[in-house]
């Protein structure tokens, strides 16, 4: 594998092995337990990264992967992250987003600085309804928010949910 590069648009740091967007493998072509992270420069994107420590994340997986277009979906995420178009300014809630390809499932994540604690539910709440938009799913469906460190006690990337959308 490459090395890392790391590129930076609007104060989002873009890792990749290549040039963005134009040189890497589309989602859909990437091989079982592949991940991608945009993140804000200087965000990693670990649970222990101190600025994600008490943060979590709203996620959605799609089921069936042949009925989405993951590369779509990943693009306007990413697009929607660095537009800033997630949140309000000021907000300074969203660290990162992650797409997973695993065997049955695609799953996009979108990462934040808290859980919502001290009044600030209102808004991650506001950023969930905004993300289920942008993943273009049906009112329906579930988009779930959980803790990192619930989901470190859990001993899973998947804890109970804590919000939903």
């Amino acid at each position: 594998m490459g090395h890392l590069r790391e590129f930076c648009v609007n104060g989002w740091s873009i890792n990749t092995g290549s040039s963005w967007q134009n040189n890497i493998t589309a989602c859909s072509d990437l091989s079982l337990k592949s991940d991608y992270h945009l993140f804000k420069k200087g965000v990693r994107p670990e649970w222990e990264d101190l600025q994600n420590k008490h943060g979590g994340k709203w996620s959605y997986s799609f089921k069936d992967k042949k009925l989405i277009n993951i590369d779509e979906l990943w693009l306007h995420t990413q697009l929607a992250a660095i537009g800033e178009t997630l949140e309000d300014e000021g907000d300074n809630e969203i660290m990162g987003v992650v797409v997973n390809v695993r065997k049955g499932f695609y799953r996009i994540g979108l990462w934040t600085r808290t859980t919502g604690k001290a009044g600030g539910k209102d808004t991650l709440m506001k950023i969930g309804k905004r993300f289920k938009e942008v993943l273009q799913i049906g009112d329906n469906d579930v988009l779930e928010f959980s803790g990192h460190t619930d989901a470190a006690h859990s001993g899973s990337t998947r804890a109970k949910a804590k919000y939903t959308v």
